[in-house]
This record gives C-alpha cells, sequence and structure tokens, in this order.
C-alpha cells in the first residue's frame, strides 16, 4: 500500500465524522432559529383568538393599519370564516388576505393550531400559526416575513461550510504527518571504533 493511499484510508473516517458534526451543528442552529421564528406569532394567534371567542368583531380584533407581506417585516394577523374565506387581515399581499391552503384548515379542526411556512409567491416566504379561536369559530393566522431569518441561516451556513473544509484540511494534514512519523525507517547504526 502506497504512502498516500494509507494517509487516505486513515483520513476518510475523520473525514466523515466531521462531515457529520457539521451537518448536525448546521441543522440544529437551522431548526432552532425557524422554530423561534414563530414565537411572536403563537402569542399573537392566542391572544387575537381570545378576543374573538368573547365576541369582538374581526376588524377590531386585527391591528390597526396594513402591512405588505411581500415587502414588511413586520407581523400581521388575519381572521378567516369556518370556510377560509377572509373576513380581516392586516396583512396583504397585491391587495389581498393571505389564502390559507385548506390542508391546513383541516389540520387545525382537528388538532386546534398548526405553524407553518406559507409560500403565497416567489421569495415571500412567510412563518405563520394557524389555530381556531377558543369558541371554535373560523380560524386566525398570524404570521411574519423569514426573510431575516433566511439570510441569517444562510450566513450561518457559509461559516460552517468554512470551518468544515479547514477541518478536513487540518485532519488530513494531520493524519498524514502521524502516517509520516509513524512509518518505519531504518535505524542508522552507529559504529563503534
Amino acid at each position: 500500500m502506497t504512502f498516500a493511499s494509507r494517509i487516505l484510508l486513515r483520513w476518510l473516517p475523520f473525514a466523515g465524522l466531521a462531515t457529520a458534526m457539521c451537518l448536525l451543528v448546521y441543522l440544529a442552529v437551522q431548526q432552532v432559529w425557524r422554530q423561534s421564528a414563530n414565537d411572536p406569532q403563537v402569542q399573537i394567534a392566542r391572544d387575537t383568538g381570545r378576543m374573538l371567542a368573547v365576541g369582538v368583531p374581526p376588524a377590531s380584533a386585527i391591528p390597526a393599519g396594513q402591512i405588505d407581506i411581500g415587502g414588511s417585516l413586520a407581523s400581521f394577523v388575519t381572521v378567516y370564516n369556518d370556510e377560509g374565506a377572509p373576513l380581516a387581515s392586516s396583512g396583504k399581499l397585491h391587495g389581498l388576505a393571505p389564502v390559507v391552503p385548506p390542508g391546513v384548515l383541516d389540520h387545525v379542526r382537528r388538532h386546534g393550531e398548526e405553524r407553518v411556512t406559507l409560500q403565497p409567491e416567489p421569495n415571500v416566504r412567510i412563518a405563520a400559526v394557524v389555530r381556531q379561536p377558543d369558541n371554535g369559530a373560523g380560524f386566525v393566522l398570524a404570521g411574519r416575513s423569514l426573510r431575516e431569518n433566511e439570510e441569517r441561516t444562510a450566513r450561518f451556513g457559509s461559516l460552517v461550510a468554512v470551518a468544515w473544509v479547514a477541518m478536513l484540511v487540518g485532519l488530513f494534514v494531520l493524519v498524514a504527518v502521524s502516517e509520516y512519523l509513524l512509518t518505519e525507517r531504518p535505524v542508522k547504526q552507529i559504529s563503534s571504533a
């Protein structure tokens, strides 16, 4: 076996472990950031649902003003009837309230709440929490743009990729040096005169 092939065989398991660790770190951080993107919407959807349950009209239960969900990072709220038609919304895209897929509404009917990523058009991704009000009538969607979250995740992914390459190179050098030092070399005998 050649010197280079011995180095490669010793390096491959370390490279696999480094790759697995970098992927694990990236996925764990990405998931924590994505799940935390729902935090304000959970509170907003629940509070709006409680207001609707005690009889506050949908138009009064949502925040005042209109948010362009295609460009703004602000949170918005939409109230839907039992069929999923919007009744009132503080967020609009091209003048229309966001549409919730029927499958999401079916899930919410069975489980009370769902946290989803909506993509009403390319480059518009929304972290949304959809739930039924406490009285079970209609639906509430609270959402906000994922743009900042996704940009942060992309920057972190670049850092992880640089760290991964550095680890692979460092491990290769370490394995090569150790293989060189451990390779049996003839020992020079000193003759006594």
